[in-house]
């Protein structure tokens, strides 16, 4: 068993169940307004660079963010991993999603250094839209920006992200959202596979 599948292993087996945070309340530090809450989550995002379902085991910091029915997607995006290793015992095998960033995107989206909350927009729906323009910076190359829209709805009197947009930035790209994302290859809890590539919405970036 490689080092890294111990370290996601006991990711997914921490005593802060996801289940367990889905029940908890929304602390009163977190900031109650739609762009204010979006700033304190991506200034944890950038700060961290979480990555893969169980967001690298910073779940306790990022769960008070979202909502009861996306960390349920997330609980079962997780399972649906666990159901992946039972079904790949080859310790070299690459489980789906290790190096995306749930709050960013794929590949080098999952590690931004830097964001800008562009603009919000209310929706009919009441949910709200926060625009988040986000720039990864390699030495020597010119800094590179995509961005995401985060949705959030009110739970229990406060707003939380109830999902977030992959945005279309280029011709070859495709708008995907997290939950979208989440379900990929899964049957609930169980892993059934992506059968044709071109369901994996990644692929068609």
């Amino acid at each position: 068993m490689t080092l890294l599948r111990c370290i996601i292993l006991l990711q997914l087996t921490t005593p802060l169940a996801l289940g367990q945070v889905a029940g908890s309340s929304k602390p009163a530090s977190l900031p109650n307004q739609p762009e204010a809450l979006v700033r304190s989550l991506y200034t944890e995002v950038v700060a961290r660079h979480p990555l893969g379902i169980s967001i690298g085991g910073d779940m306790k910091v990022f769960a008070p963010y979202l909502s009861k029915a996306l960390l349920h997607r997330i609980d079962l995006a997780d399972a649906c991993l666990d159901d992946w290793y039972r079904q790949n015992p080859d310790p070299n095998s690459k489980p789906p999603g290790l190096e995306d960033g749930l709050f960013t995107g794929a590949d080098l989206r999952a590690e931004p250094h830097a964001y800008r909350i562009e603009r919000v927009q209310t929706s009919k729906d009441g949910s709200i839209r926060v625009y988040v323009k986000l720039t990864h910076n390699e030495p020597g190359e010119s800094p590179w920006t995509w961005r995401v829209a985060a949705i959030l709805v009110r739970e229990d009197g406060h707003f939380v992200v109830d999902d977030v947009i992959y945005l279309k930035d280029s011709p070859q790209d495709v708008e995907y959202d997290l939950s979208e994302y989440l379900s990929q290859g899964c049957d609930g809890a169980r892993w059934v596979g992506y059968g044709d590539p071109r369901n994996d919405p990644k692929e068609q970036r």
